[in-house]
């Protein structure tokens, strides 16, 4: 029998080309490796493609490795130059603190709360009266009292303003920024005034993007114009065209802990109900082969430009591509390979962009198509409904229940949760959203006459205020969603050879499957159970990295107590963003209460918090391991010094920066160790 794999060709592909990324990324590998192998490999495989087919099929596994060789060297060749700073001119090899640089901004500005924001390309650095034209991206912000208005994409600004590379914040548990930035080929940011830039007359634009950029502001001024309701227009702008900045953080959250998320976040959902318009709208370009290429086109052209319009996210060009492929098999009378299809697919899109791997989008979007390709029908088949109408629900509820079977893995290892009402919830918002897809492009397309526009807008703002106030009842349940799950690699990789061998045995029916299905439980549970007993064991100290807040956690086992700023346990975005990763990761419990504590020993060490002027008392003095100092105190060290016997200095982020230069400068003259989580991340230590 042919092997399964022999028939998916662009999956063997796929397969060595991540393995290449993947490897060259974690293990730093230098191009150069790559060029070895392939020159070796290379004629090797070229010598057994030119030999008979004795030596073909006495020595196939050769040219299996071989052929894998090349294109693992491809993949750590594509890993490597993608990387802005591997390239020699990009702009941080040569510019110097001070220096000029001229940016062109690569969008329009985006609002927010303080500032603006927009992507811009560095293309020339000043250093000296000299010009050296350089390559990079950097996130521009502009003081929101001080830019300009007629700011917009492709203006070209000369800015004095320093030029800092991106850093994380360093905090247990937390986003990688940074990496994520690189992979966009982001490396730096600017936070500018208004006496730090000055607009050149020129302005350098590309006709294509110009245009999707107007389309986009059009789309966003229709949709605030008929749409009433602040969360009405921000879910209308996400579900039609995946504008997010207008999105109010607790109701994506709320769509997130409902299983719903996808709804907002244009997907090969939204793809697939635009191509079945499409179909729909040229249904009579069927007569003959003329007419029917006109109408692939046609489609063909729609899609992708509905897909950069939306910005592009890897599961949209995922879903455009399959498309693509879908029409195209079709035009040629072809029939299609689902399988190949999303391989091809996916390794054009690692050919563009290496970096998609990590792409939380990207591995959702094909964990989805490839869930429901496997387990939609099996899940169908259950039960057998003669009622047009049941049947229908049934199959939208078989639909989500398979996409979740691969989805919810990732979900717990990325998002730290699963939601359990996702049925109920999906079976009301992906048709109402669907609907309101549909009632959305009607608005753009009546939107001269205004009677009719407005009418349509009154349609859109009620169904979405049904949908967001139907969600956000759904998430009101406790039970709504299971929190703080932490799972380490290892265990999402046993989850997904449970998932496997749980469908081979149930749909195949076969016992070596069940054996394995077994061992791989007994292996999840013994990895949770080593995980667990490390988390008893724990005992650490944290002191994050929070620009203008003081927090401090105490992980004592599987419980922590917080002693910090009481805004934080009151402002969920900050506690969720910056300090619940933290807590997941060390698989930690929460405590309600807040701890005032200036003083903490345990396991016979001592931390002291100084938060306010501190009185010096030479006449009793403190042994301290860590001396955490927050909140700009008025201090002076060298007193400090002579009244507590301090090891360590921790100054947070809540100090200002110019009192942390003195701080730092008396440290090094009094030779006193110090910590200071602005520049070093979060402190952690081990109790």
């Amino acid at each position: 029998m042919i092997p399964f794999w022999k028939n998916i060709p662009f999956l063997r592909i796929f397969v060595p080309l991540s393995a290449g990324i993947l490897g060259g990324w974690y293990f730093s590998l230098h191009w150069q490796i790559a060029l070895i192998a392939a020159v070796i490999a290379l004629p090797v495989y070229l010598f057994f493609q030119f030999s008979g087919q004795r030596n073909k099929f006495y020595h196939g596994w050769v040219n299996g490795i071989t052929f894998n060789i090349l294109f693992i060297a491809f993949g750590i060749a594509l890993n490597w130059f993608n990387q802005l700073p591997h390239q020699p001119n990009w702009a941080g090899h040569f510019y110097k603190e001070g220096n000029v640089v001229q940016l062109r901004l690569l969008e329009p500005l985006s609002e927010r709360e303080k500032t603006y924001k927009a992507l811009s390309e560095i293309s020339v650095v000043y250093h000296q009266q000299k010009a050296r034209k350089v390559k990079g991206r950097a996130m521009i912000y502009f003081r929101k009292d001080s830019i300009a208005p007629s700011l917009q994409y492709g203006d070209v600004i000369l800015v004095r303003s320093n030029l800092q590379e991106i850093k994380n914040a360093g905090n247990p548990g937390g986003f990688d920024y940074k990496r994520y930035a690189l992979f966009n080929g982001i490396t730096h940011q600017l936070f500018v005034k208004s006496n730090e830039y000055n607009k050149l007359p020129q302005q350098q634009t590309a006709f294509f993007w110009k245009t999707m950029y107007n389309a986009r502001s059009y789309i966003l001024q229709t949709i605030r114009k008929h749409v009433a309701g602040d969360m009405e227009q921000s879910i209308a702008e996400a579900l039609l065209i995946g504008y997010r900045d207008d999105l109010d953080r607790d109701l994506v959250q709320a769509y997130s802990n409902t299983g719903v998320v996808h709804i907002i976040a244009v997907s090969g959902m939204h793809l697939g109900l635009i191509y079945g318009l499409l179909m729909f709208l040229f249904k009579r370009f069927n007569r003959n082969r003329r007419m029917k290429l006109i109408r692939a086109i046609l489609v063909i052209v729609l899609l992708w430009l509905f897909s950069l319009l939306t910005g592009a996210s890897a599961s949209v060009l995922r879903a455009v591509i399959m498309f693509t492929v879908i029409i195209g098999a079709e035009l040629l009378d072809r029939k299609g390979n689902i399988y190949n299809s999303m391989a091809a697919s996916a390794v054009a899109l690692l050919l563009f962009n290496p970096f998609l791997l990590w792409d939380v989008g990207f591995q959702l979007s094909y964990a989805a198509v490839l869930s429901i390709v496997l387990f939609m029908k099996p899940i169908y088949n259950w039960f057998a409904i003669q009622n047009k109408l049941l049947d229908g629900l049934w199959k939208l509820n078989a639909l989500t229940l398979s996409a979740q079977i691969l989805t919810l893995p990732l979900c717990m290892y990325h998002f730290h949760q699963a939601p359990t009402l996702f049925l109920i919830t999906n079976l009301i918002a992906v048709p109402l959203s669907s609907l309101v897809l549909y009632v959305l492009i009607f608005l753009m397309l009546v939107s001269p006459i205004t009677v009719l526009a407005n009418a349509t807008g009154w349609l859109i703002t009620k169904m979405l205020w049904i949908m967001n106030q139907f969600i956000l009842w759904v998430d009101h349940f406790t039970f709504a969603v299971v929190d703080g799950i932490q799972h380490a690699p290892v265990q999402t990789i046993l989850l997904y050879a449970i998932i496997t061998a749980a469908g081979i045995w149930l749909i195949e029916k076969n016992k070596t499957a069940l054996r394995w299905l077994l061992g791989c439980i007994v292996c999840f549970f013994a990895v949770q159970s080593f995980y667990r007993y490390q988390t008893i064991q724990q005992q650490k100290l944290v002191v994050y990295n929070l620009s203008q807040h003081t927090a401090i956690d105490f992980m004592l086992g599987d419980q922590y107590y917080f002693a910090g700023d009481s805004v934080l346990l009151q402002d969920g975005f900050l506690r969720n963003f910056h300090l619940k990763p933290s807590r997941i990761a060390h698989r930690t419990y929460h405590q309600p209460n807040l701890n005032t504590n200036k003083v903490w020993t345990i396991n016979h060490k001592t931390i002291l918090h100084i938060n306010q002027s501190y009185r010096y008392d030479s006449t009793k003095k403190i042994t301290a391991d860590v001396v955490i100092i927050s909140q700009n105190p008025k201090l002076y060290l060298n007193q400090l010094q002579k009244t507590i016997n301090c090891k360590l200095l921790v100054f947070d982020s809540s100090n200002p920066q110019w009192k942390l230069k003195y701080w730092k400068a008396d440290c090094e003259k009094l030779g006193i160790n110090y910590f200071c989580t602005s520049e070093q991340g979060a402190f952690v230590m081990n109790l």
